[in-house]
């Protein structure tokens, strides 16, 4: 029998995501200027007022209120109409060295020896469903919100739009996990107040839909099948939004930033934290290799579970589960030993092969940490004097496909 299976996604400017992104905007500003840092930094966002609060050990020092109001206005909160605006906003910061008896678990004299940065299990999953190896809900989901701001952005078309929005789609599946149809889409964007529905419904079936299905070849053709249900804005009215409309918070999107839904997820959140931290670094590295097994042609599908313990290295397990994918003829559990065996799984080590210590982590606060593109980037930031400075620093190295071969030649001795 088919089935039902539903994902969202949010924008930039939704207020956990703002919150999100300034997160990991001082998270940044503190790796530029030492990667070494260790951080761990939480927001919280309401009407016109930010709090940043959290530990941090470094040798560097960051203006906090900059970073803060350089993310909002960059978002797009830059009208006092908005009732929260980067220029004016007031900031509270309450940032405070990080605590002894976590940094003694954590530092060692050999980088490769450093412990883990907290307990916990962490969780990666790929699908073959598309290109990119995420499901296909959760992609659709991002893509829409995505291009939404890229047109409010650019400022040509739906000059009515305003920063927050969310997006949800539901997939009709077959019986063996295919997807068919779309069978509904939800998009609900924040506008100013003398737009009618009708007209945002319009647009969006007119100017953004279409250019949603150029993206991609799958996503062209579930959209140009008109059955499926299209929900816009619908409690009829969406002019009071973001932070004024709903207070944010650090870590409050974990599903959107992972899988959807789909796999699992072990609870830690990402944003603001230093790869010392496995909630986010482990992550990485549990998609990176679940990835990687899919493309490789291990299974067609494969949810990874790392866990461990603070201030020890070595991971305390390793679970695979392919969900009855798997092309090869071996139990799970020696997928799993395979793994354990191919990937050096011990944090100081995830942070080297992933080159996790760069400033590259605003990037991946909105649209999703999974599924995304690696490229090779220039970033500027600013020194303790005020002067700014630009970095190159490669963006989602977790989603490189650099372990394939090696793949294939232990699982299938190619």
């Amino acid at each position: 029998m088919n089935y039902l299976f539903t994902s969202e996604s949010v924008s930039e400017g939704h207020p956990d995501k703002v919150a999100d992104q300034i997160s990991d905007g001082i998270l940044d500003q503190f790796l530029a200027l030492d990667s070494k840092s260790h951080v761990a930094c939480e927001t919280l966002v309401t009407t016109g007022q930010v709090v940043v609060a959290g530990e941090v050990r470094s040798s560097s020092y960051v203006d906090v209120q900059n970073t803060v109001r350089r993310v909002i206005n960059r978002i797009g909160y830059t009208k006092s109409e908005y009732m929260f605006d980067g220029n004016s906003c007031g900031i509270f910061t309450a940032l405070h060295e990080q605590s002894q008896d976590i940094n003694q678990g954590v530092s060692r004299g050999t980088p490769l020896e450093q412990g883990a940065g907290d307990q916990g299990m962490m969780f990666g999953y790929a699908t073959d469903e598309t290109e990119n190896y995420m499901p296909l809900t959760l992609d659709l989901a991002h893509t829409l919100v995505y291009t939404l701001a890229r047109i409010r952005k650019e400022g040509r078309q739906m000059r009515y739009l305003r920063p927050d929005s969310k997006s949800q789609v539901t997939v009709e599946y077959d019986q063996q996990g295919r997807p068919i149809r779309i069978d509904t889409i939800v998009l609900s964007t924040q506008h100013d107040p003398d737009i009618s529905q009708q007209k945002i419904r319009e647009d969006i079936i007119n100017i953004l839909l279409p250019r949603v299905a150029k993206r991609d070849k799958l996503y062209k053709k579930l959209l140009q099948n008109s059955s499926y249900q299209l929900l816009v804005n619908p409690t009829g009215n969406f002019v009071i939004g973001g932070p004024h409309g709903d207070t944010g918070l650090t870590g409050r999107k974990i599903i959107v930033d992972t899988y959807g839904g789909r796999g699992a997820h072990g609870g830690g959140a990402f944003s603001g934290k230093d790869p010392s931290k496995v909630d986010r670094s482990a992550a990485y590295a549990a998609r990176w290799i679940a990835k990687n097994l899919v493309a490789a042609g291990v299974c067609k599908e494969a949810l990874v579970q790392i866990s461990y313990a603070i201030g020890v290295a070595e991971p305390v397990s390793v679970y695979v589960n392919t969900f009855n994918t798997a092309k090869v003829q071996m139990p799970d559990a020696q997928i799993a030993q395979k793994v354990n065996e191919l990937f050096d799984l011990r944090p100081g080590a995830i942070e080297q092969a992933l080159n996790l210590r760069q400033p590259i982590y605003e990037e991946t606060a909105a649209y999703g940490h999974m599924g995304r593109t690696p490229q090779i980037v220039e970033k500027t930031f600013e020194d303790g004097n005020g002067n700014t400075f630009t970095k190159q620093v490669e963006l989602f190295t977790w989603e490189k496909l650099d372990r394939v071969q090696q793949i294939k030649e232990a699982f299938l001795g190619q």
